[in-house]
């Protein structure tokens, strides 16, 4: 095998689709079906993304965990959502940011913000609840991946084109949940 020349049309296409062993790029012959296939691959949609960071507090406990997180706790959130779309509307917009971010906020500031979140079979539950407590009731454990499920699930009912919620647990703690 040869290693393809520098100077090669295509060289970036070709390295691309020899390079699976993530050794040195190489092809074993220069055909026309090799520069054929590798010019047949199909280029990825452009697409247009924007993003919206809503910023919000909960608590919440995990049921059945071993750590601490076995207790009543809360966090500083951060929502990350993604929204994508092949085309702009007629003002040159994936979404109007305002937009989305009214949506969400609303939604969050109603149902999760300064909320304990709880899973259904939660123990406390009846006690919080008994005692006036906010408490969002939900159907798993109130993981970081279960909220941006939650919240990822809110936007796509609201027509939105979003492709991925992300939420930041903690700085340094991401979970996210996004379109297959």
């Amino acid at each position: 095998m040869k290693p393809l020349p520098s100077s090669f049309p295509g060289t970036g296409i070709l390295r691309l689709l020899f390079s699976a062993s993530g050794g040195p790029y190489h092809s074993p012959v220069y055909s026309a079906a090799c520069f054929k296939t590798a010019c047949s691959t199909q280029l990825p949609i452009q697409m247009y993304t924007v993003t919206k960071e809503i910023h919000f507090c909960y608590g919440h406990r995990l049921l059945n965990h071993q750590g601490k997180c076995k207790h009543l706790h809360g966090h500083n959130a951060t929502a990350v959502i993604r929204l994508e779309s092949e085309q702009l509307d007629s003002l040159g917009m994936v979404c109007d940011f305002s937009d989305i971010g009214d949506y969400v906020k609303t939604w969050i500031n109603q149902n999760l913000d300064h909320t304990m979140l709880l899973h259904a079979q939660d123990p406390v539950l009846p006690l919080l609840q008994e005692a006036g407590e906010t408490v969002y009731v939900m159907r798993d454990n109130p993981t970081a991946e279960n909220i941006a499920r939650l919240i990822f699930e809110h936007v796509q009912g609201g027509g939105f084109p979003v492709v991925e919620v992300a939420l930041h647990e903690t700085d340094s703690a991401l979970a996210s949940y996004r379109k297959s």
